[in-house]
């Protein structure tokens, strides 16, 4: 997902993995050579001092607390990834009655980033500073489209220090949001200096396997994110190596040097959560994410029913 500032990319062991999770090394084993078979396991050149690598998370959901994954507890910039941060956010206080989903919200500088629409085939106007639209109408467009004025507003109508404290009694320490996706002239006092916005794949993957299980915050919440989830219009990463028969409710986000992908393929009795994060140019990518998509889910088959 395109953003309007730089920001510097950090990796570092994720000191909050939970301890409720054991790690499958015949599962992590077998992702490993996947993604040295789609040519992923390289070390990546993000213009740092240090290398980056593909990061990669699978919990099945036929087997309880267990993880299997590459990489995955690597922190790594997660450019529209973490608007499913923002939308948990928004959905519980909506769920708390602090927040009217359909109470009309005006746009407002700077927050109008948005010059050309992430999904062109979309109908909806390009959000601008003056329009009229309600909170339902702005987490739609933030998830389904990943639009990022769509998200500065939502940012400022759940408030960074809401969302941070809920990440936080989540475990997911290391992962708060601490940018809006516009340029840090413009950010709001105290935020223009703020480190960059990081996850894990661990974090993201722990998110989405809480929802398949309708245990993030409640049973509603959970659906609600999953819905929206499911109409998610960018089928341009993970998705199309998924059989036909698979429903992947998921949220990706691109920008600079980053692909990302992560959601719950259910495809009839076979289902899991998988969070794919890469320090790889989308257009360098020549079908390899599919690719992996696909590997991964055969994987999956063998590794559920054999």
């Amino acid at each position: 997902m395109r953003i309007l500032f730089t920001t510097v990319l950090i990796f570092y062991c994720c000191h909050s993995f939970a301890q409720h999770y054991k790690e499958d090394k015949k599962l992590s084993k077998a992702i490993a050579n996947i993604l040295a078979a789609c040519k992923l396991d390289s070390a990546y050149d993000v213009q740092e001092s240090h290398p980056a690598y593909v990061g990669v998370a699978i919990l099945p959901l036929h087997k309880k607390n267990t993880i299997g994954g590459v990489h995955y507890k690597n922190f790594i910039y997660p450019a529209s990834m973490y608007k499913l941060y923002v939308a948990m956010e928004i959905l519980k206080q909506v769920n708390e009655q602090k927040i009217d989903l359909y109470k009309p919200y005006e746009v407002r500088k700077p927050n109008d980033v948005d010059r050309s629409k992430e999904i062109v085939s979309d109908p909806r106007p390009l959000l601008k500073a003056g329009d009229t639209v309600n909170v339902h109408y702005l987490l739609d467009l933030m998830i389904t489209r990943s639009d990022n004025t769509a998200a500065n507003c939502l940012i400022d109508i759940a408030g960074r220090k809401n969302i941070n404290k809920t990440i936080d009694s989540l475990s997911w320490k290391g992962s708060e949001v601490t940018r809006k996706f516009l340029n840090r002239k413009w950010e709001d006092p105290g935020y223009d200096t703020i480190r960059g916005t990081f996850t894990s794949a661990f974090h993201f993957a722990d998110l989405l396997f809480r929802i398949a299980n309708k245990k993030l915050i409640s049973e509603k919440l959970s659906l609600q994110l999953k819905a929206l989830l499911s109409m998610q219009l960018d089928k341009s990463k993970l998705a199309p190596g998924f059989p036909s028969t698979a429903m992947y409710s998921h949220k990706t986000g691109w920008w600079s040097y980053y692909t990302h992908d992560a959601g719950i393929v259910e495809d009839g009795k076979l289902k899991y959560v998988i969070a794919v994060f890469t320090p790889v140019k989308e257009e360098n990518m020549g079908g390899r994410i599919q690719l992996l998509a696909q590997k991964i889910h055969a994987m999956m088959k063998r590794y559920t029913f054999e």
